[in-house]
């Protein structure tokens, strides 16, 4: 793993810098590096999905635990510096691309890359990253409801994101990443982070949370797609009533139209806002729709 000094000379030498607009804060806590690939309890036979493969500091550290990691970065500088030094390592494999096609889908070739590496080696997929601010919530979104899923994710966010995972109904950190952690798994914060351990310092804390998926919890839900659009439809829209709502619906939930049966049978108030529901209530919803769609 790599100090400060070794990450400024490794950026000199590539005649590189930070990129705020990418998020580029790097952790320069040795022991908090340490930390973050404990709590992730890697083992041989596992595939690790890194995001933010920097100058690959923690990289290295991966591929001594993991049967396959494979890791994305977007900065052609960083991606070009950092593939040459783990070159070294058979077992990695580096992206240099935007890690997200678009908000709700990440890249095609990285998907069937972790795919293809899982089928091999059958272990768990693991997210363990310092995960750039500006992709961490979309990238954690897309690995709990697939195509390809994650069994647990280790990593750093912001403080704001990380408050979000692990947040319950009627608090104001309470939205989709929530509800989609509780319906599927469960996600801990285990340790809060000052700006002083990352290089530049960010203007905001940061925190290591963990998450790990349950597949007792996920067999609830009917259809995953249904169900993230049924938290998208009400969530955007989280200060209405719930049958102020529906009107908004669209993709699959515009061919749900007994929503007040629904909200019935889901033992749902339909004048309560989105944001008193749990994560159980969602998938009692979302169940009920994907009914009314195959009817």
């Amino acid at each position: 793993m790599q100090t400060k000094q070794d990450i400024e000379r490794f950026l000199a030498g590539v005649g590189a810098a930070p990129n705020r607009r990418l998020g580029q804060n790097f952790l320069i806590d040795l022991n908090l590096l340490q930390l973050l690939v404990n709590e992730a309890h890697i083992r041989h036979q596992d595939v690790v999905f890194e995001v933010g493969t920097g100058t690959g500091s923690m990289t290295e550290e991966l591929t001594q635990r993991a049967g396959r990691v494979i890791t994305v970065e977007y900065d052609r500088a960083l991606a070009k510096a950092a593939g040459t030094q783990l070159k070294k390592f058979p077992n990695v494999t580096l992206f240099h691309m935007d890690v997200l096609e678009n908000k709700n889908a990440i890249h095609a070739e990285i998907l069937d890359a972790l795919r293809k590496a899982r089928e091999e080696l059958g272990g768990r997929l693991l997210l363990v990253a310092n995960l750039p601010y500006n992709v961490g919530s979309s990238v954690m979104a897309n690995l709990i409801t697939g195509p390809v899923t994650a069994d647990a994710m280790c990593v750093t966010v912001q403080k704001e994101v990380a408050l979000r995972m692990a947040a319950v109904p009627n608090s104001d950190d309470y939205g989709t990443l929530s509800i989609l952690m509780a319906a599927t798994g469960a996600a801990h914060v285990f340790r809060k982070l000052p700006p002083s351990v990352f290089w530049p310092r960010p203007q905001v804390d940061s925190a290591m949370v963990g998450f790990t998926r349950d597949p007792q919890k996920v067999a609830q839900i009917h259809d995953m797609e249904i169900f993230r659009e049924v938290i998208t439809l009400f969530m955007c829209h989280r200060r209405k009533m719930l049958k102020a709502c529906v009107k908004f619906a669209d993709g699959q939930l515009a061919h749900v139209h007994g929503w007040a049966e629904i909200f019935t049978e889901a033992f749902v108030e339909p004048h309560h806002r989105p944001e008193e529901l749990s994560a159980a209530d969602y998938i009692n919803i979302a169940n009920l729709c994907r009914q009314q769609i195959q009817k």
